[in-house]
């Protein structure tokens, strides 16, 4: 695929992907949700969100 063709998101994951072959210990520091929910698919973050929701509701039962 050209340059021309590319959409944005595959330019920025190609531009993070050569910025962790240039410097590997800079993602150490950085980092976050954005970065974690923009690696994982929309049903990933969809069984994040509800294993969370879960979790809140299994520690509000037990320890309220």
């Amino acid at each position: 695929m050209s340059n021309n063709q590319e959409t944005p998101e595959e330019r920025r994951e190609k531009m993070r992907q050569e910025e962790l072959k240039r410097n590997p210990a800079g993602s150490v520091h950085g980092g976050g949700l954005a970065d974690l929910v923009g690696r994982m698919s929309w049903k990933g973050t969809l069984i994040l969100i509800v294993a969370l929701l879960l979790g809140f509701i299994i520690y509000s039962v037990f320890f309220r």
